[in-house]
């Protein structure tokens, strides 16, 4: 399932003083698919049953009171009676609504129990959506990004959503509801008066929350901000802990996280002292309605105006009934313009422009016999300065071909152009015939094997590392990948053998180990083409001997590219192309090489 983002128009993050709700209802109708579970009658029949129970909390509300009132003025008037079916009526609205706020009665409790099957739905549809696309982000982007900084908008932001919409449509709605009934029943019940002081009270509570709330907005952000860079520098660090230690700069790390944590504080500050400025506005208004209302009635009552004493009952509890929500109003105002500044930056991460998508009808790559060619490719990171400039060379089918040269020269870049983390400036890299921006990425990267020079494990077991290879490979698979790989003895001699935690990156094995894994990894796969980035080169003489054999067990009738600098590792390539500032300067075998006293090998 995928969901148009382009209509959203996220607000700069530089930019505090803006609304939160600007483009509030784009984001709301962004929100809606994740809320209406298409596929499932019964969540379906689940969300109307729960609006269903809503309706009938805004009638219970309503009669609460009206039945106090009925029982006040059975026991005032002469002669007095004692109704006890309007107590067991009362008593039964009472238990429906809850303790007057609604948070405890029947119809609540039914309701929220019956929604947390709705709200899970909702959560997994938009963390997986999110998730998804993050994955599908181009690597540029994943480069460039702060691992702490994406987990926080990520928490925020479906954690938020999940907020925004319960206080809509379970507290903002029906509060607003009962203001409505409350003013219709007071004009009516008793006169246009009431009616009055009720609606004067209610619009300048919401007028007074709305205003402060929106002024103080941009001190919420800016405390998000804060947050997000506290978080991220924690996070960096952490990852960082071997850097830190190899140059003592322990304490120069405390003091970096300290001046975060001061910068959230004061941020934090400014927003709490807001929010009491906030506060006691609406208690003033609250307060000023209370009493105008309540003199008024008294006065009738007192002076035979037409109110009984249970008239001024019904209208007190009515009203208090009411200012409690109403109460909570701005608490739920603010609480959803803290949901939609937590929700900006989600939308940015959702709007992020995937940069390598597939062309429009797309393919799968079919491998016939696995030539390459790279015809006239030009390729740079930034418009400034290119990488690559006008290369072409051919691997045929089954060959290996050696790339050499200075680091900076464009190595490793071809093997990313070749498996598409980058769409090449200019020319085209062809396999098989086939333009590989015309083929789906994930058929193209099916049929490649990577085993990169920076190998990165996930804090898994060894077992499930190597399997992720082909993660339906059985045991048997593995172990054999792990011989070839001359990983399998060392393997056994760890305590928990194959169900050893590697660590986070897989910092609990040594460099050489993590390498042999990523090779068996790559042999489990079974790929048409294989890329090799340095694939030896944090390995001791003995093992990189052992792991050479192996490889070409691996690469023999496939088509191979090897990136190194170590030219034991590269004699045996049917070609070795050497490359200085992005450009080929020299090409032939390693015999022919070396009598030409090349420039670059």
């Amino acid at each position: 399932m995928y969901y148009d983002y382009e209509n959203l128009i996220a607000p700069s993050r530089d930019d505090v003083n803006q609304s939160t709700f600007r483009n509030a209802w784009s984001k709301i109708k962004t929100l809606a698919p994740f809320l209406w579970p298409k596929r499932d009658c019964f969540l379906q029949f689940r969300v109307i049953f729960c609006f269903l129970l809503l309706l009938g909390g805004r009638v219970i509300n309503l009669y609460v009171p009206i039945y106090n009132k009925k029982i006040v003025d059975s026991l005032t008037e002469t002669p007095m009676k004692f109704r006890w079916d309007w107590i067991l009526i009362y008593v039964l609205f009472k238990f429906l609504q809850g303790g007057g706020t609604g948070t405890m009665g029947l119809l609540n409790n039914l309701r929220s129990f019956l929604w947390i099957r709705i709200q899970q739905y909702t959560t997994r549809e938009i963390e997986l959506e999110l998730f998804r696309h993050l994955h599908n982000l181009s690597l540029r982007w994943h480069l460039s990004r702060k691992t702490g900084e994406v987990l926080r908008v990520m928490d925020r932001g479906t954690d938020s959503i999940n907020n925004l919409l319960n206080y809509i449509l379970f507290s903002i709605v029906p509060t607003i509801v009962d203001i409505i009934v409350a003013v219709v029943f007071f004009i009516t019940a008793f006169n246009g008066w009431f009616g009055l002081i009720v609606f004067l009270t209610m619009i300048l509570y919401i007028i007074a929350t709305i205003t402060v709330t929106e002024w103080r907005t941009k001190f919420q952000r800016l405390m998000n901000l804060a947050d997000n860079a506290q978080k991220a520098r924690s996070v960096d660090s952490l990852l960082n802990f071997e850097t830190v230690k190899y140059y003592g700069a322990e304490q120069y790390e405390v003091d970096c996280y300290r001046e975060a944590i001061l910068k959230y504080q004061v941020e934090e500050w400014r927003s709490l002292v807001t929010f009491n400025i906030l506060n006691t506005t609406q208690n003033i208004i609250v307060c000023a309605g209370l009493l105008a209302g309540s003199m008024l009635c008294a006065y009738m009552v007192a002076y035979e105006k037409g109110l009984s004493v249970g008239d001024y009952v019904l209208f007190a509890s009515y009203i208090i009934q009411l200012y409690v929500p109403l109460n909570w109003f701005g608490t739920y105002y603010r609480a959803i313009q803290k949901n939609f500044v937590d929700m900006e930056n989600m939308f940015d991460l959702m709007r992020e422009d995937q940069e390598v998508i597939d062309a429009p009808g797309a393919g799968p790559m079919l491998i016939y016999n696995g030539g390459i060619d790279f015809s006239n490719v030009s390729f740079g990171y930034s418009p400034e300065k290119l990488v690559l400039d006008n290369v072409s060379f051919r691997v045929p089918p089954g060959k290996t071909m050696a790339l050499v040269g200075p680091s900076g020269s464009g190595k490793s870049t071809i093997i990313r152009l070749l498996f598409r983390f980058y769409d090449v400036s200019s020319g085209a890299i062809v396999i098989d015939g086939q333009n590989i921006k015309t083929v789906k990425q994930a058929s193209l990267r099916k049929a490649i094997g990577v085993v990169p020079q920076d190998t990165v494990l996930f804090n898994n077991t060894i077992r499930y590392n190597i399997q992720y290879g082909r993660v339906d490979a059985s045991d048997i698979d593995v172990i054999t990948a792990a011989r070839s790989a001359d990983i399998h003895e060392r393997i056994l001699t760890f305590p928990d053998q194959y169900d050893t935690q590697v660590g986070e990156r897989g910092l609990r094995l040594s460099g050489g180990e993590k390498q042999r894994v990523a090779i068996a990894r790559t042999i489990l796969k079974s790929p048409s083409i294989v890329l090799l980035d340095e694939a030896t080169s944090a390995l001791d003489t003995k093992t990189e001997r052992n792991i050479q054999s192996a490889l070409r067990k691996v690469c023999a009738n496939r088509t191979t590219i090897i990136v190194a600098h170590r030219l034991s590792t590269i004699i045996h390539a049917d070609e070795i192309v050497v490359l200085k500032d992005g450009v080929i300067v020299e090409r032939g075998c390693h015999e022919d090489l070396l009598l030409k006293d090349g420039k670059g090998y």
